[in-house]
């Protein structure tokens, strides 16, 4: 297994990264959100959605802490072509399980412009969950206003194109165990 520091740089698929958050934090900081979703919902039970493709990591660490009673499901929306927004969110596909009256607990990878939320936000609410919150890995600040949708926040992201731990750049470095960033990009 790679070990990292916050702030070393490594050498990865002939790309020099830097590490941004070590596994070693990210791992910390999702046993404290665990312990702040525990508190919100109790012993209730819990439908947790991953927005895939990035989230799939973030995602199985948090429900394997968890300890609730929690279902799971996925959906995959795509905004991005290559490593760039295209500013518009397409459904690929869909839940495979209805949501209406239950507690539900979105989990994105990322949330930066927020278009992407916006989308999945108003998708599921129509679906009449009890309730609906959202947890990101990743905050990244551009001025969308989207903190306030957002109920737990694993870090805050500086303004940098970010890898690993689920986040790609053209499909690679989503194995990474620590999220970092290209020095050259």
């Amino acid at each position: 297994m790679m070990h990292s520091k916050t702030g070393s740089m490594l050498s990865v698929q002939d790309r020099d990264i830097e590490v941004i958050y070590s596994a070693e934090e990210i791992q910390d900081r999702i046993k404290q959100l665990v312990e702040d979703i525990r508190k919100e919902y109790g012993a209730q039970e819990l439908v947790v959605i991953g927005v895939l493709k990035g989230s799939f990591i973030f995602m199985a660490d948090l429900v394997r802490h968890l300890k609730l009673p929690v279902s799971c499901d996925f959906l995959r929306v795509a905004s991005y072509e290559g490593d760039k927004s295209t500013g518009h969110v397409r459904m690929d596909f869909d839940m495979t399980q209805p949501i209406d009256g239950k507690h539900v607990l979105l989990v994105e990878d990322i949330v930066d412009t927020g278009t992407t939320l916006r989308y999945l936000l108003q998708h599921l609410h129509a679906k009449n969950p009890a309730s609906l919150k959202v947890a990101t890995l990743l905050y990244k600040e551009t001025g969308s206003g989207m903190k306030d949708y957002v109920d737990y926040v694993a870090f805050n992201c500086p303004d940098r194109y970010v890898i690993g731990y689920g986040l790609d750049s053209e499909g690679l470095f989503r194995d990474l165990p620590f999220v970092g960033a290209f020095t050259d990009f």
